[in-house]
């Protein structure tokens, strides 16, 4: 009886940890051109970290998010005037990046910009090698260049954990090339009918790519529109009515663009209770710890002061808005890996989570991570005593103990640095 009664116990660990599990981490898509420069990565009380990925892992992340554009070199050369060398990502780059979060324990989300440069509501530019095809060839041309780049992948050991198909497909995707009439592009808007069937057909045939490939991968529609609820339903309204296979609800939330942190509440109280089947991730957010960032359209630095501890605040206010519902399983931090302490780096990102002037990780940083940790284990106590195997999060026995990350006991949840 008492092995049944440990049976159960072991069974039920593993369904609360696997129901309850929370990724946070953030996108670290140009983590490699910081390393390459020479940045030092310091924790907050001033030591060395000597190789951040095991780090990040140490003090409790667990998923990292990186970018990939169709051929940035195309861009360079049509565009040179235009170009953003912080749009780099072709598969040859981040394939190295992605092998290193994966063998650091991390789950993967793979972010495709169907496009040579950056993706967004604004811009969803077709690829300069794809403007000439067809719709139909374009149907096809996104599924091709979807399985060949999760093949190329999975040949190098790389599976993603997650996929997005399009970053900030708010209105639609591959619209057409760039500087073209504004009335030649395929946008899809709230109140109108035209081109949401195309996009969903886009959307379908990346996804059938993404469930062939990779069958575990779950796949995240990524939209911004928190500030317009109307319209961010609309867009997922239109996903069910299109039947657009997907797993989870992806948003970015920055408050400086998208308002405070009622406006996030209730986007999420929105979704959640309009697609209770879905889950939900913050996959893009940030917040300044000095200056403003640049285009800010809403100021709360009454609020959150532009400094360490205002950005700390902001990341406390964040967490404990989504702690608030059970659907919101993510948080990634945009950018959070930029530093330019000790190299040559020109420019200025003011809301990653190093600090540019001495290299130290910012408080934030601890805070995300705390949106990491299972709280749904404590019954764990009531277990038999003989319940003396440590697991992960997932439930699976851990055979040593005391190397660092969160485990879990008899005796609960347990981090070790």
């Amino acid at each position: 009886m008492k092995k049944e009664i440990l049976s159960v116990a072991i069974l039920s660990l593993s369904f609360l940890c696997m129901s309850a599990q929370r990724y946070v981490g953030g996108d670290i898509s140009l983590l490699p051109e910081y390393e390459n420069a020479g940045a030092h990565y310091l924790t907050q009380d001033g030591k060395q970290i000597d190789d951040l990925l095991p780090w990040l892992h140490e003090e409790g992340m667990n998923a990292m998010r990186v970018r990939l554009f169709v051929n940035p070199a195309d861009h360079k050369s049509r565009y040179p005037s235009k170009f953003d060398p912080n749009a780099c990502q072709d598969l040859e780059y981040i394939t190295p990046l992605c092998k290193r979060i994966v063998d650091n324990g991390f789950n993967l989300m793979l972010d495709f910009h169907y496009s040579d440069t950056w993706a967004d509501p604004a811009k969803q530019w077709t690829p300069e090698a794809w403007k000439a095809l067809t719709d139909e060839q374009l149907y096809e041309k996104i599924y091709d260049h979807t399985k060949e780049t999760l093949l190329s992948l999975k040949e190098a050991g790389v599976t993603p954990a997650f996929i997005q198909p399009g970053n900030e497909i708010s209105y639609g995707m591959l619209w057409g090339a760039e500087y073209a009439s504004s009335s030649s592009l395929k946008k899809a808007y709230m109140g109108s009918n035209a081109n949401w069937e195309r996009f969903g057909k886009l959307l379908c045939q990346a996804i059938k790519a993404c469930r062939e490939v990779c069958p575990d991968a779950k796949i995240v529609l990524h939209t911004e529109r928190v500030a317009q609820v109307d319209v961010l339903t609309n867009f997922y309204d239109q996903m069910k009515k299109l039947d657009v296979d997907y797993d989870i609800i992806g948003l970015s939330y920055y408050p400086y663009f998208h308002g405070d942190m009622n406006v996030l509440d209730k986007a999420l109280s929105s979704l959640q209770s309009r697609y209770p089947e879905k889950n939900i991730m913050i996959v893009e957010t940030g917040y300044s710890y000095k200056w403003e960032v640049p285009g800010t359209t809403h100021d709360y630095s009454g609020k959150w002061a532009y400094s360490e501890e205002g950005q700390d605040k902001f990341a406390k206010d964040l967490v404990a808005t989504l702690e608030k519902y059970d659907n919101v399983d993510g948080l990634f931090w945009w950018w959070m890996e930029y530093n330019a302490y000790g190299t040559n780096l020109g420019g200025w990102y003011n809301a990653p989570l190093f600090n540019s002037l001495d290299g130290r990780a910012t408080p934030a940083l601890k805070t995300i991570c705390s949106f990491g940790y299972d709280t749904s284990v404590e019954s764990i106590e009531a277990f038999d005593s003989s319940f003396d195997t440590w697991y992960d999060l997932t439930g699976r026995p851990i055979k040593d103990p005391a190397a660092p990350g969160l485990k879990i006991s008899k005796k609960g949840k347990v981090l070790i640095r």
